[in-house]
Parts: C-alpha cells; sequence; structure tokens
C-alpha cells in the first residue's frame, strides 16, 4: 500500500525539515509548473491563430413565415411562449403567408439550431435546397462512388448496388424540401442540462406541429388539383447544428415523440459521445440517460423477439468539421457505440466530394461547397412514387454514402469495402458467365473480374428483349466515344507513360511485360473527365474493335477512376505563355489482382478539335506508372518525429521515383503534428540549355511546376477519416484524432500519408514537428482529462496533509504536498502511473475499444504532470494573494495604531461599534459557519449552486485570511496540544519524553506556525472548492443569461451535490476528524496510527482520476459529496461524544492549534 511505503521511507529519515523551512522550489513543482505553462500560453496563442477559411459564402433572398403555435399537449411542461416555429421561403416576392402554410406540400425538414444559434442559421440550406430542387440534380460525372462497409453491409451483406437499384433521379427531383427552424432564443443550450431538456421537449412539440400543419392543410391543396395533394408526410427530416444534433437525438427517444415521426436525423458538428463541457453533473448524467436509450432503442426487446426494435428504422448521419473546430472534437461527434453502423455513418468534412476541406464551427451551416452538396442529398432520399424519403434505412443510408463519402480510401485499401452480390467471372472467349465460372478467384472484393448481371425482361409485344450484362466499371453506352483507329494507335515501352495533348489516340501497355520484377501495380492520375476524355480497357489479348468503339474482348474500368479534389488553377502570366500544370482531378489504382488475367492495358484520349493560331502549351494530361508498393513504402517512427524538434529532417524523391510514396507515421499527428513542405529539386533540365548560366533555385523550381503536375497528399487517420492537400507545397498536417482515449478507433495511433508526386521531377520532403500546434491539439482533447486529474491532485495533496496530521507532523502547504507526491520512483509510480494500470486493466474488458498501451500511458502522464502544474500555479496565485492582504492589513493596522487623531478614531470605532451590535452581525461573529451553511444551502437549492459555491469560498478565503495575519503578528507561544476529550492543554515539561507515543512528541511550535498550519489547510481545502466552482461555471452563464426570461429551479442532482461540498467546507474548518477507517501495516519501526480521512482522500482522488481517464470529470463531483457526507456525520458523532463525556471515539488524537 502507498500509504505503508511512505511511512516506511518517513521511518528512515534522521530528521524532517518543518513546512516553513521546506524548499518550496525544489525541481519537480517548478518542472511541472513550467511545462504546464509553456503548453498553456503555447496552445492558446495557436488557438487565436486566424484560420485560413476556403469556404465560399452563400447568398439567398431570405423571407421568414412565423407558424402558429399549435393547442399544447396535455404531457407537455415546456412554456411554448418563449419558443417559436418559423418557415423558410425564398425569394424577394412578397407572399401572403397564411395561403403559403395553407399549401404545404414538399417534404418537412425542422433545422435545430446549437449553443447560441439562430433559428436565420438554416438559410443557407433553405436557399441552395430551393435552388437545387428548381434546377434539377448536378451534371452527372463517371467517377466510382463509395460503397458500404463490411459494418455497414451487416448481417445480409448488402451491396450498396443493390440498394440503390431503384434510386434514380432523371431532370426533376420527385420533391421539394419545406425548411421549418425553431426559435430558441439563442440559449445557451451547451452549458446547462435543464435548458437541453427543454429544447429536447420543445423539438418534440414542433415536429407533432408540423405534421399536423400538413394533414391540416390536405384537403385545400386536393381542392386545388397540386400534384402532391394526397400525400401526407408521416416523418420529419431533422437536421442539428452542434448541441442542436444532441437534442435532435434526445427528441426522438423522448416519450412524448409520436412513434415513426422521425426516421432520419442529420447532425452538423454535433456531439455524441460526449459533452463538449462535461462538467455538470446533471449535464453528464443526461447524455448518459439520452445515449442508454438509444443503444437500447436498437436492440431486440426480451419476451418479444417478433417485434422489431422502436429505432430500427432510424438513420442518423454525423457530419464533422475537421481539425479547425476548436469546439466540437471528431471524437465526440461519432456514433461509435451509439447507433450500428447499418444504421448510421460519422464523416468528417474532409472526406465529402465536392468539399475536401476543414472548416470551423460556424461555417459549416452556410460554407457553399458543403451546403450544395447537403441540398442534393437530401433531395435524392424523396421516392418519385411517394414524393416522401424512402422507407427504407437501407436505402437511406446508401444514399448518404454514395453520395457523401469519398471512395478514395477504399480505393487506396484504406477502408474496407463489401463485396459485390452477384459476382461473375470472365470466360475464355471474352464473354460473362454467372454461376461458377469464378474458379481460381479467390479474393472478389475490388477485382475486376468481379461483375454482376442485372436481367431487365422488357416484353414489347410478344418479343422478349435481350438480357443486358452491366459492368460496375463501364461507361454508360449513350456516353459519345468517338472510334479509335487502330493505326494511330502509341504503344508504350516503359513503365511511366505521359499524355500531353488530346490527341484522340489510344495508348497500349503490355501488362506482361512491364508489369516484372515486382512492378505488379498500376496507377494513373490524369485531368481528364473519366468516360468523356478518358477510358481505359483491360484486354486478355488484342482483339477486334466493336460498335461505338467498345471492344468485344475488352474490359472497360473507366468507372474505377476516383475524384480528386483540384486546387486552383494559377492564371498565366502573358496569353498562351508556359504557367503551372493543373492539379489532377482523377487518379485510378489497379492491383496484381486486377492485372494478372489480361496482357494489355490501353489508355485512350478524345480528340481535341483543332484550334488555329499558336498552339496551347504543352499541359500534362495523364500519367500512368507500373511500380513496386514495397519499394514506395517509409515508416516514419516516433524517434525519427521527434529528432526533427531540433534538425528537419528530409526523404529525397530522386527522378523517376514511383508516383505514389506510403508513409507510415508510427505516431498520430494529433499528438504530434507535422509540418511538411514538399519542393521540387529537379526536373531533368540542363543547365546549358537555360539563358542564366547560373540559375537561382527559383528559376529551376519554376520550370519544374511547369513540367510536373503539382504535388498532392492523401492523409488518412481511421477515426478522422480523410483529408486531401492539393497544390502541396508547406501544411501543417494534423488530424483530429484522439489516440490515447479510451474508445478511440483501432489503428488511430497510426497517421497514413500519401504523397502523388509526379516522377519526372525530384522532390525534397522536409519534415517538423510543430511544437505550438501539438499544444493546442493537447488542450483541445484533453481538456476534460485535465480538470477531472486537477481535482485528484488536489486530493491527494489533501491526503499528506491529513496524514500529517494524524501522525502529529508538522503540516505541510499544498505545494509541498505536490513536491512530494511526484517524487520518484515510488509515489509517483503509486500516485500517477498506478491508476493509469488500474484503469487499463478495469475497462480491457468492457465494450470500448482499447488504445495502444504506451500512447494511453504516456498522454495520461503528461496530463497528470499539467494538472499538477496547474494546481500548483493555482497554489502560488493563491499564497501571493492571500501575503499581500495579510501584508497589507498588518500595515494598516500598525499606521492605525499609530495614528494621532483620537477624535477620528473614536468616531470610527463608535460607527463599528454601532454595526457590530445588529443581530445579523452578531450572529456571524458567534457563529460564521452556521451563517454560510445556511446561506449557501439557500442559494444551491434556489438559486444556482455555483452561487453557494461562491459564497463557500468566501468563508474560506476569510479563514485563510485572518490564519496568515495571527502568523505574522503572533509571538511564539508554548507548544499546545488537544487531549482526548479535545480540550486545549499544555505539556507538562517534566513528563518524560519517551512515555508519550511516538505521534504525540511535541516539537517546538509557535502559534504562529500553528496558525500558518491552519492557512495550509484552508488553503488547500479553497483550491479543491475553487476548481468544483469553476466547473460549475458555465452553467451560471446559462442561468445569468436566461435571468431576466424566466426563474427556473437548479437541477437536483447538481444541487445535491453541491450541498456535499457545503457540509465539506464547513466541517473542515480543522483537520482532526476522529475516525479509524484501516491500520496502516507497519513496514519498519513502531507501529503507526490508523489512517482515517487521509485514506477517504486518498480513495477519491483514486475515483477522480479514473472519471479523468474517461473523460468524465463530472462524477467527480460524487467524489466530493462523498467526503462531504463523511466528514459532516464524523463531526456529528464526536460532538455527541463529547457532550455525553465519552474520551474519544475508536482512536486518540494529539492535534495541534
Amino acid at each position: 500500500m502507498m500509504m505503508a511505503a511512505e511511512e516506511g521511507v518517513r521511518k528512515k529519515k534522521a530528521t524532517r525539515p518543518s513546512s516553513s523551512s521546506a524548499c518550496w522550489w525544489n525541481f519537480r513543482v517548478p518542472f511541472s509548473l513550467t511545462f504546464a505553462t509553456y503548453i498553456a500560453i503555447t496552445g492558446f496563442l495557436q488557438l487565436r491563430k486566424p484560420l485560413m477559411n476556403r469556404c465560399t459564402m452563400t447568398y439567398m433572398y431570405p423571407s421568414y413565415i412565423p407558424v402558429p403555435p399549435a393547442v399544447p399537449e396535455k404531457n407537455s411542461t415546456s412554456n411554448n411562449n418563449r419558443h417559436a416555429l418559423y418557415l423558410y421561403h425564398e425569394g424577394w416576392k412578397k407572399i401572403d403567408h397564411q395561403l403559403h402554410l395553407a399549401k404545404l406540400s414538399g417534404v418537412p425538414v425542422l433545422f435545430i439550431p446549437g449553443n447560441g444559434g439562430s433559428y436565420k442559421q438554416m438559410r443557407s440550406m433553405g436557399a441552395e435546397s430551393d435552388r437545387a430542387y428548381n434546377g434539377g440534380p448536378l451534371p452527372s460525372n463517371f467517377y466510382q462512388q463509395s460503397s458500404f462497409t463490411p459494418l455497414e453491409a451487416g448481417s445480409e451483406g448488402l451491396a450498396i448496388t443493390d440498394v440503390l437499384e431503384n434510386v434514380t433521379v432523371e431532370g426533376q427531383y420527385a420533391n421539394h424540401l419545406d425548411w421549418f427552424a425553431i426559435d430558441l432564443e439563442g440559449e445557451q443550450s451547451a452549458m446547462d442540462s435543464r435548458i437541453l431538456e427543454e429544447h429536447a421537449e420543445y423539438v418534440v412539440q414542433a415536429v407533432h406541429q408540423i405534421l399536423d400543419r400538413y394533414r391540416n392543410s390536405v384537403g385545400m391543396r386536393s381542392q386545388q388539383n397540386e400534384d402532391k395533394g394526397k400525400i401526407l408526410p408521416t416523418s420529419v427530416i431533422l437536421v442539428g447544428h452542434s448541441m442542436g444534433g444532441f437534442v435532435a437525438r434526445a427528441a426522438v427517444v423522448h416519450p412524448n415523440l409520436r412513434k415513426g415521426a422521425v426516421e432520419t436525423i442529420l447532425t452538423l458538428s454535433s456531439p455524441h459521445r460526449s459533452p463538449p463541457l462535461a462538467v455538470q453533473p446533471s449535464f453528464g448524467h443526461f447524455f448518459s440517460q439520452v445515449n442508454a436509450a438509444w443503444v437500447n432503442g436498437y436492440k431486440l426487446v426480451k419476451g418479444r423477439r417478433w417485434m422489431k426494435p422502436p429505432l430500427t428504422n432510424v438513420v442518423v448521419v454525423s457530419v464533422t468539421s475537421g481539425a479547425q473546430d476548436y469546439q466540437i472534437r471528431s471524437r465526440m461527434a461519432s456514433l461509435d457505440g451509439i447507433v450500428p453502423s447499418t444504421n448510421g455513418m460519422t464523416i468528417s468534412c474532409t472526406g465529402i466530394v465536392n468539399v475536401f476541406m476543414s472548416m470551423e464551427h460556424q461555417a459549416i451551416v452556410w460554407c457553399n461547397e458543403f451546403v450544395v452538396k447537403m441540398s442534393h442529398t437530401l433531395l435524392q432520399l424523396i421516392d418519385k412514387e411517394t414524393g416522401q424519403p424512402y422507407p427504407s434505412p437501407h436505402t437511406r443510408l446508401g444514399v448518404f454514402v454514395s453520395n457523401l463519402r469519398s471512395a478514395l480510401p477504399q480505393a487506396f485499401d484504406l477502408l474496407p469495402a463489401s463485396p459485390i452480390a452477384h459476382p461473375l467471372a470472365l470466360t475464355s472467349s471474352g464473354g460473362i458467365s454467372t454461376g461458377g465460372g469464378a474458379e481460381g478467384l479467390d479474393d472478389m472484393d475490388n477485382s475486376l473480374t468481379t461483375k454482376f448481371t442485372r436481367t431487365k425482361n422488357q416484353m414489347a409485344g410478344s418479343e422478349h428483349k435481350k438480357t443486358q450484362e452491366i459492368m460496375p466499371s463501364a461507361c454508360p453506352q449513350n456516353v459519345y466515344w468517338e472510334s479509335e483507329n487502330a493505326e494511330t494507335d502509341l504503344h508504350i515501352s516503359t513503365s511511366i507513360m505521359t499524355i500531353l495533348a488530346m490527341d484522340g489516340r489510344r495508348r497500349w501497355l503490355d501488362i506482361k511485360k512491364l508489369a516484372s520484377n515486382g512492378r505488379d501495380w498500376f496507377v494513373l492520375v490524369t485531368n481528364l473527365a473519366p468516360c468523356v476524355g478518358l477510358r481505359m480497357h483491360l484486354w486478355p489479348e488484342k482483339g477486334q474493335q466493336g460498335e461505338n468503339g467498345l471492344d468485344n474482348e475488352g474490359i472497360e474500368v473507366t468507372m474505377r477512376m476516383v475524384q480528386l479534389p483540384s486546387g486552383p488553377t494559377h492564371p498565366q502570366i502573358e496569353p498562351g505563355g508556359q504557367t503551372e500544370q493543373v492539379s489532377p482531378t482523377g487518379v485510378i489504382r489497379l492491383g496484381p489482382k486486377d492485372l494478372a488475367p489480361f496482357h494489355y492495358l490501353t489508355v485512350s484520349v478524345t480528340c481535341h478539335p483543332a484550334v488555329s493560331g499558336r498552339p496551347p502549351p504543352s499541359a500534362i494530361m495523364a500519367v500512368g506508372q507500373f511500380f513496386n508498393p514495397e519499394k514506395e513504402t517509409k515508416s516514419l517512427s516516433a524517434a525519427w518525429l521527434l529528432s526533427s524538434l531540433y534538425k528537419q529532417q528530409h526523404l529525397w524523391l530522386r527522378e523517376y521515383h514511383p508516383m505514389v510514396w506510403n508513409m507510415s507515421v508510427a505516431v498520430s499527428l494529433s499528438t504530434l503534428p507535422m509540418m511538411l513542405d514538399v519542393r521540387a529539386s529537379s526536373c531533368g533540365i540542363q543547365q546549358t540549355v537555360l539563358a542564366k548560366e547560373h540559375p537561382e533555385p527559383e528559376d529551376l523550381l519554376k520550370m519544374c511546376k511547369a513540367r510536373c503536375f503539382p504535388p498532392l497528399a492523401l492523409i488518412w487517420d481511421p477515426q478522422y477519416g480523410l483529408e486531401v492537400a492539393p497544390n502541396l507545397t508547406t501544411t501543417t498536417v494534423v488530424v483530429d484524432s484522439s489516440p490515447a482515449i479510451w474508445g478511440s478507433i483501432y489503428g488511430s495511433e497510426h497517421t497514413t500519408i500519401m504523397l502523388l508526386v509526379d516522377p519526372h521531377c525530384a522532390y525534397d520532403v522536409s519534415f517538423r514537428v510543430s511544437l505550438s500546434a501539438a499544444a493546442s491539439r493537447f488542450l483541445l482533447v484533453h481538456g476534460l482529462q485535465l480538470a477531472g486529474l486537477s481535482v485528484a491532485v488536489v486530493l491527494f495533496a489533501l491526503m499528506r496533509q491529513a496524514r500529517a496530521w494524524e501522525l502529529n507532523d508538522p503540516l505541510p502547504s499544498i505545494v509541498t504536498c505536490i513536491e512530494s507526491n511526484l517524487r520518484l520512483p515510488l509515489t509517483f509510480f503509486a500516485l500517477g502511473m498506478g491508476p493509469i494500470l488500474l484503469y487499463f486493466s478495469i475497462t480491457i474488458f468492457g465494450t470500448e475499444t482499447c488504445p495502444s498501451l504506451i500512447s494511453f500511458m504516456g498522454i495520461s502522464i503528461i496530463c497528470y504532470l499539467f494538472a499538477n502544474g496547474a494546481v500548483a500555479l493555482l497554489a502560488y496565485i493563491s499564497c501571493a494573494v492571500f501575503y499581500t492582504t495579510a501584508f497589507c492589513h498588518s500595515f494598516i493596522r500598525v499606521r492605525w495604531q499609530a495614528y494621532k487623531d483620537q477624535g477620528y478614531r473614536r468616531g470610527l470605532r463608535q460607527g463599528c461599534l454601532a454595526c457590530s451590535s445588529l443581530q445579523m452581525v452578531r450572529i456571524w461573529k458567534t457563529r460564521p459557519s452556521v451563517t454560510v451553511g445556511i446561506a449557501a444551502s439557500i442559494l444551491i437549492f434556489i438559486v444556482h449552486p455555483s452561487l453557494g459555491l461562491i459564497l463557500l469560498l468566501s468563508l474560506h478565503a476569510w479563514r485563510c485570511h485572518f490564519a496568515l495575519v495571527s502568523h505574522q503578528q503572533q509571538k511564539e507561544l508554548p507548544w499546545k496540544t488537544k487531549n482526548e476529550n479535545g480540550f486545549m492543554q499544555q505539556l507538562d515539561d517534566g513528563l518524560p519524553l519517551g512515555e508519550l507515543p511516538s505521534w504525540t512528541k511535541p516539537s517546538a511550535l509557535s502559534l504562529g506556525e500553528t496558525k500558518l498550519e491552519i492557512f495550509y489547510h484552508h488553503q488547500g481545502v479553497l483550491v479543491l472548492h475553487l476548481i468544483a466552482t469553476i466547473m460549475l461555471i458555465p452553467s451560471l452563464v446559462a442561468f445569468v443569461k436566461r435571468a431576466g426570461q424566466e426563474w427556473t429551479r437548479p437541477a437536483f442532482l447538481d444541487s445535491v451535490l453541491a450541498f456535499g461540498l457545503v457540509l465539506h467546507g464547513l466541517q473542515s474548518n480543522t483537520t482532526d476528524a476522529n475516525i479509524s477507517l484501516i491500520r496502516v501495516p507497519q513496514l519498519v519501526g513502531s507501529p503507526e496510527p490508523h489512517a482515517g480521512l487521509s485514506f477517504i482522500y486518498l480513495l477519491a482522488g483514486m475515483y477522480c482520476y479514473l472519471v479523468g481517464l474517461g473523460l468524465a470529470p463530472y462524477r467527480a463531483f460524487y467524489a466530493l459529496f462523498i467526503i462531504g457526507v463523511i466528514t459532516a456525520i464524523t463531526r456529528i458523532r464526536d460532538k455527541q461524544a463529547k457532550g455525553k463525556g465519552e474520551n474519544g471515539v475508536n482512536q486518540r488524537h494529539f492535534h495541534r492549534h
């Protein structure tokens, strides 16, 4: 046990310095203090830097139609007068509001604003949805779309091609969207649980009101012969931003919500796993309650297996903003463990097609790139037969997956893909056969020989048409393609193929010859559109060309191309002059299983019309290469990255290098963000052909940019997802991941970086760890851990003080206790590393994903050191304040004694006596603890818990101040102690010291030093309650902002737990708690006193340490409540024992005063 070990170490020491002579500036506390200060200052400065915003603003002509409130429901307790419901209308023309409400015929969508948000934030999505419906679907592209993962496919192994078979949009969407929004008056829903509960209840009422509004308008729309007059919506799509997303989920599991009223939820940068400020007990309890209801909502009810789970048809999509969102981290917005993969998806904006960018928290509601994509996606959810969203949850999830998620992770084997449902095999004659003709093809996933057949029997009279065989990688037959001329074909004999012009030629590559020596992978990047500008085929042998330019034996793989985000096009210096190459827009990657059955690969380019005059400058249209993936892999170890702190690390890519470089970083780039710089050093240009005899590096760089396409980086993290950096030169690579937090996705402690670089140029790739970015990420990701660990550090310090009091040793200060708790190796291992190993051992058998032990322990120890430094800083600041006020007090008192004006002194004294004669002042002077306790309790249960704690802090400050003043003014007096009855007595000088127990031997302590110890104790309790009060300050801010609207009683759970802190503060005026819990094992020397309050502090500190590691610092209030109750019970028991004249309880204590 830690206490026994500490007692053994204490007995071995010959002397022990007193607290007054203790060295405050030992190396441990200054180190942790400097460490915490550096991280805090560096991180805050980095967070204050402006972020680069690449979003385009959305413009609109908004108008908001107030929806009249309906009759309140019987079970409702919320106040409808404070909230309102609005309908959005796009257009500058004035309309009749009542007539517009009576003619509702679209799909209802309800927008829920977040913390401090406005209902007007829906205007961007409402405007773009209106434009998308009127303008029709986006132009078709022929890039590969993402498919289901094995978890999303479920036990049935659904293929996304089967799920979306009937999802077609031809020219016009089936119906439009009616955007509603609720006005929550900008309330701080992220700071108080009562506000969150009220918002969830009002959302339920708003959903019912919207559905009733459509039901009432059916008659009028039917009379006017509207197209959708008889269609009645049965559900509302909920779109929530920030805390509005969690409010939407809370409304779905609300007992008053009608069954099936909500089946689709889209959350934008919303917390799901934990609240962003998990410091209020009632807030954390409400989150846990809602998440538990969602987990049980997808489970079968025991005894009712014939009934579907209540949330079977509910689909939830959580969109995160990426690393630039400082308010909601990606881990908080994850649905893992809450919603099954068959009904939910979490995706980052950096991995959404046509978005590919991170954005700050508020930008996600107005970023045009994202809003346009989301508007078209929501419109594709509408069934053309019913005009309402598809009833099948798999279909709705498939629409979100295919439209939002990029296929890049699956194309590069970073994300698994479910196999295609109907495999086909290539026959020897080049045809396609179904069934068991796939012998020898073990892995059908991502193989070009894997195809499916969709048979459509169409009867025209008595004529049966042919069965259509559709290959998933073939371009549609209605896309025009000019037939190639075999005489103009080019045969490529090198492993690198470059297309510089749209010449209408077809390039032949011999796979058997070029894919030798391990170069059995092929990759091609291009800025030509698939099926329109470029096509690719695989051939078993050279065959004859069929109709429409398509060969009877070749297999087309064009639609295996995946879309890349293209950076901005660089302007030409002069018309027709040379400029930088355009970044690629597509990439296709073929593996050995794709290439093995074939002999030839062809790349065909469409023909560009001839232009008159000066020809345009040559530009790279496509670059293809056969490469060996083993030569393109580079592992970056943690030591190699850390060495870049003092010396920048470099990776040199020579000319004709592999086009794809896979760099595996051993440490997550969320823990150690990295500055990545990619610069072209040469591109095969001889210096003799240049105008300058000795060209500058900038001149060579310009020439290389004109010859090679810009580098591009694909950053992948299993938890964060995909991020693409086009036109890469210098960037800070940081992912919004949490590798050292329990529940992180497996593999998130590693980050993969794939560089797509032109093989014609040589590159200098440099790396350097960014300490400022690492500090900011540490504060953002581990802020909740720091709160819980700070409470544990204070409790460990109070444990030291309580144990010193039990042993009659000099009472140490808070800083001295922190210094002792950081002592290596025994104490630091027991208090710093012991809870980490205990937490890892306990939760390893749970349902959460286990992080790497090394990363988890390393980050947790850093958090523990930071918490020690932060608490030490609070102790130093409080000491400086109290010493300053005590000095001023003593100075004024001395000056007052020397003041000569007796008349003025007499008048002021009489005024003070008159004030002290008041009844309230007399009560305060005689029993200040009781007065403060009553006032604090009233504030806690009626007004707000934090106000009661602030009053308690004033009592602690009062005690600290006068104890320090007495310390500075008192002269040395003989040492006194308490007898077993608690009365002060002076030790008899004639009593031999050997006859006293070992823990009662006196030392030469003055009354001033005794007062200093009392100050140390009250300062420790003050710091503990100060941290608890700070944790409740956000709730107080929300309370003050809505104080003028209506009065609401604070949450009962918060009030009860805060009352426990009041009990602890009132009963801890001295530390002589007469309690005996455990016997400390005797290691060396004489037996030691039993552990009492010190053992309670130890257990409470361990518990707070564990809940801090679990990102639930609000649970620390439970431990503090138990301490307060135990302390109060002990005081009451002691007073009862003294009243009966008993000699103590269980154990004697001899304490100094």
